[in-house]
């Protein structure tokens, strides 16, 4: 994975953190591709579909077609309940952790214990929206202690480039939000 910089936003995901044992080192790509869990491949698949989905929502609103757009939007409400739902399967409370900031080049969180820099990682983030989950292999950057808590920054090594996607489309989301927020305040 070529590294590159992209902006993060404060904001909490719920993440998993399982730090590899020392001796074991990231797998081949192809390997990486095919131990995915099931849930996380179809997430990334629904929210393409969501964004053809809103392109035909727009020319439908376009041709007055307010029912049928109810009737989309309610079938898709359904569908995402569902897909959160075999996402929050795979999320295991023993390697749960909240993100402090995220981008689609890195992200910290909170930890209790300190881990080296360059300890390698197994990664599931779990993002609100779009809807979906990403899995993936990163390193520990950066362990920065603050009050009996650590601080850790971590980068992404082995991400498909439609999970990377995912994260810049979920960062410019919340980025959105909170300037509409901001906007909303100073209006008052």
């Amino acid at each position: 994975m070529v590294e590159q910089d992209f902006f993060t936003v404060q904001h909490a995901l719920t993440i998993n953190i399982e730090p590899l044992e020392a001796e074991v080192s990231f797998p081949s790509e192809e390997v990486f591709e095919s131990e995915i869990p099931v849930p996380f491949i179809v997430a990334c698949e629904f929210s393409h579909i969501d964004q053809l989905g809103d392109v035909a929502r727009q020319e439908l609103k376009n041709n007055d077609f307010k029912n049928l757009i109810q009737l989309l939007d309610s079938q898709n409400t359904k569908l995402n309940l569902l897909l959160n739902f075999m996402l929050s399967q795979q999320d295991d409370p023993q390697q749960r952790h909240q993100t402090e900031s995220f981008g689609a080049s890195q992200f910290t969180y909170i930890s209790q214990h300190p881990l080296e820099i360059g300890t390698l990682l197994r990664v599931k983030l779990f993002l609100e929206h779009p809807p979906a989950a990403i899995y993936c292999y990163a390193h520990v950057a950066a362990c920065q202690a603050e009050d009996e808590r650590y601080l850790m920054t971590v980068k992404y090594d082995l991400l498909r480039e439609s999970d990377q996607d995912l994260l810049i489309k979920a960062a410019l989301y919340q980025q959105q939000k909170l300037l509409r927020r901001r906007s909303l305040e100073r209006n008052k």
